[in-house]
């Protein structure tokens, strides 16, 4: 057992997990046991804690680590069809597969998750609408149940428990390892694109003109910004480029050191952070060509960027809203943001496509997702959250389980009618804090 607690990347709620570890795959029943009879209500498995909420707490509050099972198994470097373990993070596979031609076909925004916890998410990235959710390059799974061993799975075999693993939140069993389908790039580096809008229809009109001409897109909104000007940001696409070599990213990431007593986070270094972000590009449009790193992952030029918010953590608000729905309901959010006066310092703003995930509780729809993190403040988050979640719902939208712990159970339950073939496939001996909330 490892004695260091574990938390979730939000840090709130503030439930500390003891972290039973492992480092080979003989040793799972063992942990999975020693943490049952240490704690009560159910494990789980925990990479690197990258979920914001609870969804990676277990009930028990004694989990399975898995950071240490990170060996690539198997590869064939001629169709880049990759084998391994499940606590291996995007970032290690991308140092081994990037030389020799392949990158990851979906990409959160940091590379610092584990392969278990991407396929538990079913992350996503800024090429939803071309590549679809992580899941979709997933050939087969190898599962830990407790009361049956070892399970493979794939979209052809125990296809079902499949369905339910990708996107299932860790709940259908402890993942052993992956089999991934890569993408052969050119380079490492991205033919970028980054067009500077004043309100929140040029966002739509600039995305619906651009997404199908690049594979990945993105904008970052200032969400302070009021009338004419709401919604105003910077819209970046790229396509992987066709020159610049392939070599990994050697650039040393530096870090937040300390844990400030209360959050740097509040309305007024919003504000002045949002204006300086927002004319920092001076003219409208740039052309650049820029490394994988600064594309894909600007936030992991900082570690340990979540203790900016201070002691008491932070939420992430991730929502999505159908196509139909999205330019009034994204507006109506943004406005509500606003007026609150709280929110962070990247608001991100993005189209998802209609590539269907095999996950029966992936996230995206075809449709805008928003996503932007805010300090714990106990009443005025309770406050601002219920008027964002009837926006939402409204609109025919709903929230991100991984980012997510406050989603009330009516809420999930109408967002995600599959929930009750996850629970039938659950594993009995694995259930999370957020599983507790959102179900009976």
């Amino acid at each position: 057992m490892n004695s260091s607690a574990r938390l979730s990347w939000g840090r709130y709620p503030h439930h500390p997990q003891t972290a039973h570890a492992v480092h080979w795959p003989s040793e799972v029943e063992g942990a999975a046991a020693s943490a049952l009879a240490q704690g009560s209500g159910g494990t789980l498995a925990f990479g690197m804690g990258r979920s914001y909420g609870d969804s990676c707490m277990a009930a028990s509050d004694h989990v399975v680590a898995m950071a240490g099972m990170d060996r690539v198994i198997a590869a064939d470097w001629e169709t880049g069809v990759v084998v391994a373990q499940a606590g291996l993070t995007l970032g290690a596979l991308i140092d081994i597969a990037l030389p020799r031609g392949w990158f990851l076909p979906v990409t959160p925004g940091t590379k610092f998750v584990t392969l278990g916890g991407a396929v538990a998410n079913d992350v996503h990235g800024k090429n939803h609408h071309v590549m679809g959710t992580f899941g979709c390059h997933v050939r087969r799974l190898a599962l830990f149940r407790t009361q049956d061993g070892v399970v493979d799975c794939s979209p052809q075999d125990n296809a079902e428990l499949f369905r339910a693993s990708v996107g299932g939140l860790g709940l259908t069993g402890i993942v052993l390892s992956v089999e991934i389908q890569l993408r052969r790039v050119p380079s490492a580096y991205m033919a970028q694109r980054s067009i500077k809008f004043g309100g929140l229809d040029e966002f739509f009109d600039l995305s619906e003109q651009l997404d199908a001409q690049h594979e990945y897109a993105v904008a970052w909104v200032d969400c302070l910004a009021t009338g004419r000007q709401a919604g105003r940001g910077r819209y970046i696409v790229g396509n992987h480029a066709q020159e610049g070599g392939l070599q990994v990213s050697s650039a040393k990431p530096k870090s937040m050191p300390v844990d400030p007593p209360v959050s740097l986070v509040n309305a007024a270094s919003l504000r002045i952070f949002n204006t300086l972000y927002y004319h920092r590009q001076q003219a409208r449009q740039v052309h650049a060509a820029v490394g994988y790193d600064p594309f894909f992952y600007p936030l992991d030029k900082l570690l340990h960027w979540n203790r900016m918010y201070g002691r008491a953590g932070f939420q992430q608000y991730q929502c999505v809203v159908p196509f139909a729905s999205s330019r009034d309901a994204i507006r109506a959010v943004l406005a509500e943001i606003a007026r609150s006066g709280s929110g962070s310092f990247l608001a991100v703003l993005k189209r998802c496509g209609d590539v269907p995930s095999p996950g029966l509780l992936s996230f995206p729809l075809p449709g805008v997702s928003l996503a932007l993190d805010f300090a714990q403040r106990d009443i005025a988050n309770a406050r601002l959250f219920a008027k964002l979640d009837a926006l939402i719902h409204e609109a025919g939208g709903r929230l991100y389980p991984a980012k997510d712990a406050h989603m009330s159970a009516v809420h999930f339950q109408q967002a995600y009618p599959a929930w009750p073939q996850v629970e039938a496939l659950r594993d009995p001996h694995l259930k999370s804090r957020f599983w507790n909330r959102v179900t009976p």
